[in-house]
């Protein structure tokens, strides 16, 4: 697939996908598990009959690594789901999460004993700076909601603050994780089309100890009102729709990426992804009026140009702007 065609699916899945997140959190703020567990049983089915060939292929990377991944892998996406249900709103969630450069930096240097050039520290300051920003800005919105009293608005707040916690040690949890495949990769070479079907297959008996809260969202979800799904005529409850397209955007964006880790740099594919938060940022907010102040546009742009930075894109823009220049001359 040519690359250009792999961006289009990061950015069509990808927004497509918060879209029907945010319509599904908004009405239920508690169906993070099933939302999770749907996505990784498809993934899971999908990677079960094309990449495992139905269990008859080895992997090559050991059984008991993958393992050490999925738990990694499965308590980031349940926690990461589950903040939604603290008061987090879905933008601060978007931005928090974009503060991964953060802990994998710090990490790195803990770890793998990694050290920086100062552009580097400059832009991870930059993004601290706007996760700061944001962060404040939204606490204070949650402590001042004055349709509260002061002892309920001391609990929401509170339940805000374990939200915040939640993000951290999800934030922290991936950076690791992305140490860990850093190190597999490196010793049994990149199989991330193998990665991406154990991650999601393995950890599905673990949902068993979700089973309640799932099964309670998927009643919730059979009660909302009947929807006709255009051109098809198919009817059926609304709630099922969205959370029938999070998942296929879910997956088209997961492709997505996939393919463009195979046919671009890791610099180009950082980028795409980058820019793809901030577009999925953008539209969150002006769909769905979420409250957004001036504060929180400057804290956004910290932890964007910071990432940008992180990158070195202009590093390699130059050149392309250079020769673009020189184009008419040699005409």
């Amino acid at each position: 697939m040519h690359p250009a065609a792999a961006v289009c699916l990061v950015f069509c899945g990808c927004c497509s996908n918060v879209v029907f997140l945010e319509l599904l959190v908004r009405q239920f703020p508690g169906c993070g598990n099933i939302v999770t567990f749907s996505q990784f049983l498809f993934i899971a089915v999908e990677g079960f009959i094309f990449e495992a060939n139905f269990g008859r292929k080895r992997p090559a990377i050991p059984m008991r690594y993958y393992l050490i991944m999925v738990a990694m892998f499965f308590t980031v996406s349940v926690v990461n789901n589950y903040a939604l249900n603290l008061n987090i709103a879905m933008p601060l969630h978007m931005i928090f999460r974009s503060g991964s450069l953060i802990a994998s930096m710090a990490l790195g240097v803990i770890i793998l004993k990694k050290r920086y050039s100062v552009s580097k520290y400059m832009s991870i300051a930059l993004v601290s700076m706007g996760i700061f920003t944001c962060t404040f800005m939204s606490a204070k919105q949650v402590a001042s909601d004055s349709s509260l009293n002061e002892e309920d608005g001391l609990h929401v707040f509170l339940w805000w603050l374990l939200g915040i916690a939640a993000l951290t040690f999800a934030l922290l949890m991936s950076a690791r994780m992305g140490i860990f495949q850093e190190t597999l990769y490196k010793q049994f070479g990149k199989h991330s089309k193998e990665a991406l079907f154990y991650n999601h297959a393995l950890p599905l008996p673990g949902f068993v100890l979700l089973a309640p809260n799932i099964y309670h969202h998927a009643v919730l979800f059979s009660q909302s009102e009947p929807f006709q799904i255009p051109v098809i005529g198919l009817t059926m409850p609304i709630m099922w729709f969205y959370l029938l397209m999070n998942v296929i955007t879910q997956y088209v964006c997961i492709r997505g990426v996939f393919i463009l880790t195979t046919e671009c740099t890791s610099l180009t594919v950082t980028l795409v992804v980058t820019l793809r938060k901030f577009v999925s940022l953008i539209f969150s907010i002006l769909y769905f009026r979420n409250p957004f102040t001036a504060w929180h546009w400057l804290g956004t742009a910290f932890v964007f140009v910071g990432t940008l930075m992180y990158t070195e894109v202009w590093n390699s823009l130059g050149p392309l702007l250079a020769r673009w220049r020189r184009r008419p001359k040699e005409d």
